[in-house]
């Protein structure tokens, strides 16, 4: 008798381990929390001159980016320090440049230049995709300098902050409010 309880466990206790180990491997895949521990450094150079070559046997050099607007990173949901800089370049592209970045690694994190207010502690955390915004692209490296060509349709006048952008839990990790210069 005793034999035949065991027997009808036995499917039991195979389906909850199969049913753990699957949601083991969900979470695993989903949440990414190896990234917590591992930092990617990017040190990318300020972008230069593409379409403004020097005049030969002149003695001014090339102009370089102007910048359009500044900011520094608050911390939302992770702290994230550094600044970000609006780059208007001798060919009239514009690139967005992080410099100093420090933030947590984490899963599909994005840069966005947003319309939304900046905004101190959880208030601020969640408000980036209520509005209009843009995508420049996966964050390169949660530490250091990088650059990201802002399109040339984009309308610069219709945004007003940047956001390190966790799209797979829709949060903020930090943003930065631009003032134009």
């Amino acid at each position: 008798m005793a034999r035949a309880g065991r027997r009808r466990r036995r499917p039991l206790v195979i389906g909850v381990l199969a049913v753990l180990a699957a949601g083991l491997a969900f979470g695993l895949y989903w949440f990414e929390p190896w990234k917590l521990w591992v930092d990617r450094t990017v040190e990318e150079a300020l972008p230069s001159a593409s379409a403004a070559p020097a005049v030969s046997g002149s003695a001014t050099p090339a102009p370089g980016p102007v910048t359009v607007a500044t900011g520094r990173f608050i911390s939302h949901e992770h702290a994230t320090t550094g600044t970000v800089r609006l780059l208007r370049l001798p060919d009239g592209s514009h690139t967005l440049r992080l410099e100093n970045l420090d933030t947590s690694n984490g899963p599909d994190l994005r840069v966005w230049l947003t319309d939304a207010p900046v905004k101190e502690g959880q208030d601020g955390w969640h408000v980036f995709d209520d509005g209009a915004h843009i995508s420049l692209g996966a964050l390169k490296g949660n530490k250091g300098d990088q650059n990201y060509p802002v399109p040339a349709d984009v309308n610069l006048a219709d945004y007003t902050s940047v956001s390190i952008w966790c799209d797979r839990f829709d949060v903020s990790f930090g943003a930065a409010r631009l003032d134009r210069t």
